[in-house]
């Protein structure tokens, strides 16, 4: 008899242990799943305008003619690009690039490095951008986080100063649950804490759109303006910007810029304190 409950003590731990084990299994296999789709979707992992393109209409054009006017033809890619053949864009006109380094703070892109270097490599002058997630963290927080992964800057004539990229919010509420009085003191956080640790103010990247929605503060004093509008025109631009410094006009067959200005005053930006 004794012996019978310890078999039958034995044989149910090993049930129990069994079905411990296939429970264990299919979580990791749920979990593994989820990761798969989510490394899909590349969340956290968003490119320069993929959100003003969801939300704004591109209207189809053959794109601003660069010779109409004095301008510099560039780029912005992020690890959605992975591997660039920067000889390849560098033949067909491209002069400058911005690389995505960091979202919010709990992303830094894998290919920062091989693209901002690869594209030095060939003589671009180049830079790095932030995605900002405004309600993740402070301004301050996140700007420090992108100094530290990539986004400085260094008076060699071929960096420019970072940029924030800060358009409609990927996971929730298009202002990111700020009024324009808390997302304008945001910004100015982000640029202030930036220059502090750069010497250098960033250039703002958004869209007219989105920053009279969200924004009611003023930045065309001492921030460049790059503005996002996929037309022939570059149109109405962000409260109390005079002008653009530059103009991502279309993202096929990726994203393409238009610097307002000649190369010596592109060189000149990358220079200038």
């Amino acid at each position: 008899m004794h012996r019978s409950v310890r078999s039958g003590r034995v044989g149910a731990l090993t049930y129990g242990l069994s079905a411990i084990f296939s429970a264990v299994l299919l979580l990791s296999t749920s979990a593994y799943a989820a990761g798969s789709s989510s490394a899909e979707r590349q969340l956290d992992d968003h490119s320069m305008g993929s959100q003003i393109r969801k939300h704004e209409e591109a209207v189809p054009r053959k794109g601003p003619n660069p010779l109409k006017n004095s301008s510099v033809r560039g780029m912005d890619v992020s690890g959605h690009q992975n591997k660039v053949d920067w000889r390849h864009w560098w033949g067909k006109g491209m002069r400058f690039a911005y690389v995505k380094a960091t979202e919010g703070t709990g992303y830094t892109s894998p290919d920062f490095n091989h693209q901002y270097n690869g594209s030095y490599q060939v003589g671009m002058i180049r830079g790095a951008y932030h995605f900002a997630l405004p309600d993740r963290s402070s301004g301050a927080v996140q700007a420090r986080h992108f100094v530290r992964n990539g986004g400085g800057w260094s008076a060699d004539g071929k960096t420019l100063p970072g940029a924030l990229d800060i358009e409609y919010n990927p996971y929730g509420p298009t202002c990111y649950g700020k009024n324009r009085g808390q997302m304008t003191a945001w910004i100015r956080e982000f640029s202030d804490t930036y220059r502090k640790l750069t010497g250098r103010h960033p250039t703002i990247y958004t869209s007219t759109r989105w920053w009279s929605e969200c924004v009611n503060g003023e930045f065309g004093s001492t921030n460049p303006l790059w503005i996002a509008r996929y037309n022939d025109s570059i149109g109405e631009l962000p409260h109390n910007w005079g002008f653009h410094t530059f103009w991502q006009y279309t993202s096929s067959p990726l994203d393409q810029n238009l610097f307002n200005g000649t190369y010596e005053q592109l060189r000149k930006l990358a220079l200038d304190k």
